[in-house]
């Protein structure tokens, strides 16, 4: 993560503990006082503005990288969740579980016990608006993509377990990145509301001084008057 604080943090100023967030994010500091930040009344402003545009190119860099990892997390989620709750079916499936027979019911029970063993007719994605029918046997084992082409089989019970994992470091991952992006975006404002405050003082410090070289040249004009 780039140091935005060493960007706005004057030389002279005695190096101070740095804070950042959880993740290592840099807090941007508030320029309370700008004058002592500058170095006094004559120090000059335009090192510390470059500084804080670098640092705020760097905020505006993080924030636009956290924010495609957020989109991305959020479209691979779903996906996670359809396919743990598809492998989940299958295991409770093939452990009869939701479809405990006791052993006094009826003929109409028993049948519906066969007809739990004939294959299941379902139907999978071929592209985003084709699909086609298929017959799932018995099987214990499941096939998962797993990223840049590759495709493992997986027993199911284990197949179970690794898409929880999964699922749970993806939204403990997406949590974080929010957090970053709340984090950011303040620190975003923080900058901006600094660079407008340095701005400003500027202005009016040039102003001033205008005033007073007019009023000095003002004063000039009436001595020589007075001595003519």
């Amino acid at each position: 993560m780039c140091d935005a604080d060493s960007l706005v943090r004057p030389k002279k100023m005695t190096t101070a503990v740095q804070e950042r967030n959880q993740r290592g994010i840099p807090k941007a500091p508030f320029i309370a006082d700008v004058e002592a930040h500058i170095g006094g009344p004559d120090g000059q402003v335009e090192g510390p503005l470059k500084a804080f545009q670098d640092a705020l190119a760097k905020y505006r860099f993080m924030d636009g990288n956290l924010g495609q990892r957020r989109a991305s997390l959020e479209e691979k989620i779903p996906d996670i969740k359809k396919t743990l709750k598809m492998v989940e079916f299958l295991q409770e499936r093939r452990e009869g579980k939701g479809k405990a027979v006791d052993l006094d019911d009826d003929d109409d029970d028993l049948d519906d016990l066969d007809d739990s063993d004939k294959p299941l007719t379902t139907t999978f994605e071929l592209n985003d608006t084709l699909y086609a029918e298929a017959e799932l046997e018995d099987t214990d084992t499941v096939y998962l993509w797993l990223g840049a082409n590759v495709m493992l089989s997986y027993k199911i019970p284990e197949a179970v377990e690794l898409l929880k994992s999964k699922l749970a470091a993806a939204e403990g991952t997406l949590k974080n990145t929010i957090e970053d992006l709340e984090f950011i975006r303040e620190q975003i404002t923080v900058m901006e509301v600094n660079t407008a405050r340095m701005y400003n003082w500027d202005v009016k410090r040039r102003r001033e001084r205008r005033e007073r070289e007019q009023s000095s040249g003002s004063s000039l004009t009436k001595t020589k008057t007075a001595e003519g």
